[in-house]
Order: structure tokens, then sequence, then C-alpha cells
């Protein structure tokens, strides 16, 4: 096929889509969608569908004005901009500020999105490097800045796969190093709801820094991951830019109807994310229970370490109907904090198999 020479040998993003009892591979929200945001959700898409012969919204004003009543920290909705999911946020992002001639840096292992939305985009990917325990300091962030001197950096906190947040220092001073010859910073922050402490967020530093973008999604703390809605906040100079390359309404009307739904039940919603944390703490306790090395996560996910044949220890959990996420990390899974009965059916699976 004549595809572009860049693009050959490459391989598509992916995880394994397997039918089993367990599915705790994805980060996904397990949790089922209350009742009455069901139906609150059927209501408002009901009332968009006796006008689907015409476009949406292209400005999504409501939604707009819904995600920064949300956020708070003063935002309005021309700070907000949303698409189909984060990655089209992103990948937005990358057309704008990326491109030919044109680089972006994260710091591996992290999202294995960056870099294939880096080769769509025709950017190069930077594969910037963290310390032996998955960490990241402000010296080393800003020494490989300095060397790279890359057009975007991608942070992602808390970070896929470890689950790590990083401390506000260090995007602090991410934004000043690449802000020297005006670059962009993106904190990608999809998991930020489950972190130890939300109010540890990036949104927290828009103010002043009109090259720093937050990215969030509703895949996650609001379970509308088959929804495919994603949102950043930055200064309205960005919102303006990414215009530049959006697709003609590509924000569909039933997409919207649905976010708002959501969104003004969001106490119902974000009730769960509570449950969510308890059970990934409760992950955490138990993996250091049997010898291994979770970390120390902020997200709905742990990433753990300590086994001797990740592969073998996959396929004895998929061979009792759970499936967790091998990202190809040597002596490493990631697992996803499911419901109660989820969390119960993995840690009694893996435990089963270390005791071999």
């Amino acid at each position: 096929m004549p595809i572009r020479e860049d693009l050959r040998g490459r391989s598509p993003y992916g995880a394994p889509m397997i039918d089993v009892p367990v599915t705790i591979n994805v980060n996904e929200n397990t949790h089922p969608m209350p009742r009455e945001v069901v139906e609150a959700i059927g209501r408002e898409v009901h009332q968009v569908a006796l006008n689907l012969n015409r476009y949406p919204d292209r400005e999504f004003v409501t939604l707009r004005e819904e995600l920064a009543a949300y956020l708070g920290h003063g935002l309005s909705k021309e700070n907000l901009w949303a698409a189909n999911g984060s990655n089209e946020i992103l990948q937005q992002l990358f057309q704008v500020f990326g491109g030919p001639g044109r680089s972006v840096m994260s710091f591996v292992p992290t999202y294995s999105m960056y870099p294939l939305l880096a080769d769509g985009t025709n950017t190069e990917f930077i594969a910037g490097q963290r310390a032996e325990d998955f960490s990241l300091s402000v010296e080393s962030a800003v020494e490989q800045i300095r060397e790279h001197r890359p057009n975007i950096v991608v942070l992602c906190s808390p970070n896929n796969p470890t689950g790590t947040g990083l401390e506000l220092a260090v995007v602090e001073a991410v934004y000043e190093a690449v802000a020297t010859y005006n670059g962009i910073t993106i904190v990608d922050e999809a998991y930020a709801e489950f972190a130890q402490d939300p109010s540890q967020t990036a949104l927290t530093l828009l103010e002043g820094r009109d090259n720093l973008v937050v990215t969030r999604t509703m895949s996650k703390a609001f379970a509308l991951a088959g929804a495919r809605v994603g949102y950043f906040a930055a200064a309205p100079a960005i919102a303006d830019a990414v215009r530049l390359v959006r697709l003609p309404y590509h924000l569909s009307a039933v997409t919207q109807a649905t976010a708002l739904a959501a969104l003004r039940h969001r106490g119902q919603l974000l009730a769960n994310v509570e449950d969510i944390r308890a059970q990934r703490d409760r992950i955490v306790e138990k993996l250091t229970e049997l010898g291994l090395k979770p970390a120390q996560s902020d997200s709905n996910f742990v990433f753990f370490g300590g086994l001797e044949n990740e592969k073998e220890a996959w396929q004895a959990l998929l061979d009792d109907g759970v499936l967790v996420r091998d990202n190809g990390i040597a002596g490493h899974l990631r697992v996803t904090a499911g419901t109660e009965e989820e969390t119960t059916a993995f840690l009694t699976s893996l435990e089963k198999y270390l005791k071999g």
C-alpha cells in the first residue's frame, strides 16, 4: 500500500479485548452507571434526537460552560475546549503546535498513545527518561528539555502506566524551561479525580501561564468511556488556535447531550470515586503483603513489579477469568481497581498463582 514511509512497520494502539468475567485491563470505571443518570442521559438524547437532521452546536457553548463550572479555579467557557476523548484533544494540540520539523517530548514509560499521535501528526517524538523507580525530578526534566528543546512537552500526571502523580514543582519547572523558547507544556490529567490529593492539580497553575494546557477526560471518573468526551483548560488563545484544525461539527449533538447530563448529575457519578480509591488502596496493601512492589497510585489502577515472569502471571490470571494489562515492562503488570467483587477475584487469583 502507498502509505507514508514514516508509518511503515508501525503498530496501532490497542489492548487485548477478551471476553472474560473480570476485565480490568484498560482503566475503565467498571462501576455500573446509576439508573437515574442513565435515565437523565436518555431524556437529553431523546430531546436532541428530534433535531438530528441539523448540525450540532459547533461551539458547544453550554457544554463548555458546564465544564468550566465543574473545574472551578476561576475558569470560564473561553478557557475550555472539548473533543471526542482526550486522544482527539491531544491530536488537535499536536496538529497545531507540532507537525513537520517540530518535536514533542514525554518521559517514558508513559501513555503509549503519545508517540502514535506524534507519528500521525508528523511530529518527532523524543523519549525522555525517568529514574529507575519511574520518578521524574525537577533537575532531570529540566536538563533533558534544555538538551532537546522540544516544541511540546507532555507530562502525564497521574502517569500511565505507573499511576504516580507529579509534584507541581516539576510542572512549574518544566513550564519555565519550555517557555524560554515559547514552547507548549501539556499536563495530561486523565486520572486526576482519583489522586490522593485532588487539589494538587495543574489547573492551579494556569493563571499567567499562556502556554500551559491541562487535559482531562470524562472516561474515567465520570464512567463515560463509551461516550468519548475529553477536554482541556487553557488560555483562550489556545482554544482559538485549536479551532484552526478541528473538523467541522466534530462533537456530535448526542455526545454533547450525554456529557451535559453526566455533568449535571456529577454528584451521583463521582460518588463511586471514593469506592474505587478504596479498592485501589486495598490492592496496594495486599500486593505489598504478597511480597510484590506496587507503586503508590494516584489513579484508578495499580502498577506493580516483583514478578519473576509477568507473562506467565498474566496468563495464569487470564486462565482464572481475570484480564489485566501487560505493558511490556519486565517484571510488571497493571491492574484497574474495579468493584469490590472484581478486586477480590484478582487478588484471589494472583495469590493462588504466587503460592503456586
